[in-house]
């Protein structure tokens, strides 16, 4: 290649043609892409993968044979092509002073092709002297950044100390930190003049003196989990004083994913050998009942381990990385359907696991000394077991992070974009799978309980579902102040709210309810009643405008508390009470709340919340509940206030709304269906 490095040079100084040049280096890179394809398909393994799994370990034959001798090969050649670019020139071989721009390859790179590379170089080198002299501190400027040493990287990798159960609670834990502090700066444009006073009594910085953005994520000694700008790589190739902020900060965002799949990785791998293959383990599960324990836990181990990886070739070929979110989309769309297969056994393998525990007293033995062991740290069994769920959505918001930090309309941008919506396919596909299991469950139980005292309605139906059930008080009798003094006047009642049916019942002895009335969801209005005393407090009128006999139907019913009636009166009526669930409420400085405490639903119109969601507040009550739309992913319910701490910045809410507008701009026309419907 050096060859090639100092003809082009030659032909250059000489007044020679770029184009020739340019047409050499594209046939030839063109046909070491087609040896390398034609040597793929003579490898019928490498199109088999999926079949069966191999699990490529670092010792291994394929690393040793092809991974590793790859490498060096691309570090050969880099070192090569970097010497020969060194002595070359442009003109009159003269000393480049303009350091090349390794920021300037844009989109979506491709597989280190070192031919390749030389004339991307070239062109960037390429520069008219006037620039040059325009820049007289780029003869200063450190020189480009090198790739990553394999050692160097797969050291760091080995010696991440974090568990992903571990990782994940840091890295959350840190976000609520970070939007603490935001939120309790003053205003920005108050106090930049005190800061920039000191500033200018200073001689004019130089770029070794330009301080890097810190960005504390997992910053801890104990954790060895290194942040990008802290590598050693990276403090000696000089180039923190070359990037922007924001490139800085996008490059932390990119290797936040890669080392994040190495901690998963990590866990995952833990979860196989330590529990799955547990030779004591195996003699007390039938192999039916580790099938549904386990899952096709080895598929995604084996899916993981090929996206780290294509991750980690990335990482290597530069220690600036270029993207990574073209890869998260090829293996998005070619390999993380094994994620559905596995979150959607989640119900039964739940089960499973609770009968396991009670029906056999030696797992429970097991499990729990397997869980003393000091590589678990403290974790449970559990914690493993759920690690593939909880991967695939956290996926989705490192990706969400790399999006709002990309330069706008851009190939990087696009590519983001592309990478999230392919992993909100994945993810909805997860959800679904799993209500669709526990929903038909449901449904079946809720079948044996009734008995109709009226025309029999047909409750199981694929496109039917719970959205809320549970007991009021039905008012009855004259409405007078004596009359309302005994308790005799309200009966107890129980609703069944589907999502497009409600039935009415009264609770009979043997856990079974008998129905008295019904209606389909779309015919039914609420009223609230105004404040007339303790009596008729948290009471509301429910209006059927056509029920079980064909006619019109009035209860007036009472709630436990201001929340629940609240609660039932926008489940039974969404359409009626469109300023609770409008999505242009994000049009608006919408009060917002940040979690700081997980919260798992347990009623069908709740939310269940992750540490450091976002959610706008649509409404909320005296006694303590919120109504809110969650904003990376626009799902809606109830959840108790204390389970969150306000926003209260209005920049801080005004750039929550820019970044999911941005997230989600590709998604118009499916924006403006969900405004037009409440949360199923």
């Amino acid at each position: 290649m050096d060859g090639h490095g100092k003809e082009a040079s030659h032909r250059l100084s000489s007044g020679g043609l770029w184009e020739d040049l340019s047409q050499q280096v594209l046939r030839e890179s063109s046909s070491v892409s087609e040896g390398e394809e034609d040597s793929e398909d003579a490898n019928p393994m490498i199109h088999k993968r999926n079949t069966h799994y191999i699990a490529i370990q670092r010792n291994s034959r394929y690393y040793r044979s092809m991974r590793l001798p790859s490498r060096e090969k691309r570090k050969t050649s880099r070192e090569a092509m970097h010497t020969g670019n060194a002595t070359g020139s442009l003109k009159n071989n003269e000393p480049i002073k303009k350091p090349v721009n390794i920021l300037s390859h844009k989109g979506s790179p491709s597989p280190v092709d070192s031919d390749k590379t030389t004339l991307d170089e070239l062109w960037l080198q390429r520069e008219p002297p006037a620039a040059a002299e325009e820049s007289p501190a780029a003869a200063t400027a450190p020189p480009p950044a090198h790739p990553m040493t394999a050692d160097s990287w797969r050291n760091l990798i080995e010696h991440i100390g974090l568990l992903y159960q571990e990782y994940r609670d840091k890295s959350t834990r840190q976000e609520i930190e970070t939007r603490r502090l935001q939120d309790s700066q003053t205003d920005p444009e108050e106090s930049s003049p005190s800061e920039e006073t000191p500033s200018e009594a200073e001689p004019t910085s130089t770029p070794e003196s330009k301080a890097p953005p810190q960005i504390s994520l997992l910053r801890n000694s104990n954790s060895r989990f290194n942040l990008w700008q802290d590598l050693p790589e990276i403090r000696s190739s000089g180039v923190l004083s070359i990037l922007q902020p924001d490139e800085i900060k996008l490059q932390e965002a990119m290797f936040e994913l890669v080392t994040s799949e190495a901690s998963y990785y990590k866990s995952l791998n833990l979860l196989v050998s330590h529990f799955m293959e547990n030779e004591r383990l195996k003699k007390i599960l039938h192999p039916s009942e580790a099938h549904i324990l386990f899952s096709n836990v080895l598929d995604v181990m084996a899916v993981s381990e090929r996206f780290l990886l294509d991750l980690e070739q990335r990482v290597e070929e530069n220690i600036v990385i270029s993207d990574v979110c073209d890869i998260v989309y090829q293996h998005t769309v070619n390999h993380f359907s094994v994620y559905i297969t596995y979150v959607s056994n989640q119900t039964y393998q739940e089960r499973a696991y609770k009968q396991l525990l009670q029906d056999k007293p030696a797992f429970r033995e097991v499990i729990s000394q397997l869980e003393l062991d000091p590589k678990c740290k403290g974790l449970s069994f559990s914690s493993f077991l759920i690690l593939p769920f909880q991967r695939i959505t956290r996926l989705k918001l490192l990706v969400q992070n790399i999006l709002k930090k990309v330069e706008e309309k851009s190939d990087r941008e696009n590519t983001a974009l592309d990478a999230h919506k392919e992993l909100e396919t994945v993810v909805k596909a997860c959800n679904e799978g799993v209500r669709k299991m526990s929903r038909t469950e449901q449904m079946i139980s809720i079948q044996k309980k009734l008995e109709f005292k009226i025309k029999s309605v047909p409750i199981i139906s694929h496109s039917r579902w719970l959205l809320k059930q549970g007991e009021l008080q039905q008012m009855n009798g004259p409405k007078t102040s004596r009359t309302l003094r005994t308790k005799k006047l309200f009966r107890e009642i129980y609703l069944f709210l589907f999502n497009d049916l409600l039935v009415i019942c009264r609770q009979i002895p043997g856990d079974k309810y008998q129905v008295f009335d019904s209606a389909p969801r779309g015919l039914l209005r609420v009223e609230e009643l105004e404040d007339q005393g303790q009596s008729l407090a948290n009471v509301f009128i429910l209006r059927l405008l056509e029920n079980a006999d064909d006619r019109e139907a009035s209860y007036m019913l009472k709630a436990s508390s201001q929340s629940e009636m609240k609660r039932w009166m926008i489940s039974l009526a969404p359409n009626r009470r469109t300023k609770f669930v409008s999505f242009t409420s994000r049009l608006v400085d919408c009060p917002q709340i940040q979690c700081v405490h997980p919260y798992v639903a347990q009623q069908p119109d709740e939310l269940s919340l992750e540490l450091a969601d976002v959610l706008n507040i649509l409404d909320k009550t005296d006694d303590g509940w919120i109504f809110g739309e969650r904003l990376h992913d626009q799902e809606r319910g109830w959840f108790p206030s204390s389970m969150g701490e306000e926003i209260l910045n209005p920049k801080i809410r005004a750039q929550n709304l820019k970044e999911c507008f941005r997230v989600h701009k590709s998604d118009d026309s499916q924006r403006r269906k969900l405004g037009s419907r409440n949360r199923q």
